[in-house]
């Protein structure tokens, strides 16, 4: 969550928000929410990414259709415990999330009917959920691109099929923001973090980004 402190009032009357971060490998959702945690207020809540927790605690990536559509079915169900436990824990007045649960269709191995059935959801049921979804464009390999992180396995030109492929998963989320690569990062990080202010509450707004 934040480190900061707001001092707001009355915490519990907070309208809580979830709002997903996505975007392709390597579009800067690290270096966004780094800047969250030390700068906003302890009322936002910043989930970690399932997939790190999935494949960064030794669950098996391999290339198998079976595998592929069992490590996304396991992304999907940490997804979906870590929003409900932010919202069954305290008084938050958004929750972040690093990726939604609809991330995982851009990596699904088969139709999109399939991966609702496997879920047990719908589309307009996960658009519901999210107050406003921001997708980090990525950067190409002119641009920037790196593959600094360990679990990154994606060349540059993977990296960016992703990228389209999770704009469209979500291209008709009423609320979506999509923030173009930009040639200086903090400029795309600005634009990012001046919507997310947006979406707070006013007695939480007051512990900007300085």
């Amino acid at each position: 969550m934040g480190q900061g402190s707001c001092g707001c009032p009355s915490p519990q009357s907070h309208q809580v928000r979830r709002v997903v971060l996505t975007g392709g490998p390597g579009a800067g959702k690290t270096a966004v929410l780094e800047v969250v945690r030390k700068h906003l207020c302890e009322h936002v809540v910043v989930l970690p990414e399932a997939a790190g927790i999935v494949y960064g605690g030794g669950f098996p990536r391999r290339s198998s259709v079976a595998a592929r559509r069992a490590g996304q079915l396991a992304i999907y169900h940490v997804q979906d415990q870590l929003e409900s436990m932010a919202l069954a824990e305290g008084a938050p007045a958004l929750v972040l999330c690093d990726r939604g649960v609809l991330d995982g269709l851009a990596y699904w191995p088969g139709e999109a009917d399939h991966f609702f059935e496997a879920t047990g959801t719908e589309r307009s049921e996960v658009f519901g959920r999210y107050a406003a979804v921001i997708h980090l464009r990525t950067p190409t390999a002119a641009a920037g691109y790196n593959r600094q992180n360990p679990l990154r396995l994606e060349s540059a030109d993977e990296a960016s099929v992703i990228d389209q492929r999770l704009l469209d998963v979500w291209k008709d989320h009423p609320r979506r923001m999509v923030v173009e690569c930009e040639a200086d990062f903090l400029d795309k990080l600005e634009r990012t973090l001046a919507f997310l202010l947006r979406e707070l509450p006013a007695c939480c707004r007051g512990r900007g980004i300085h």
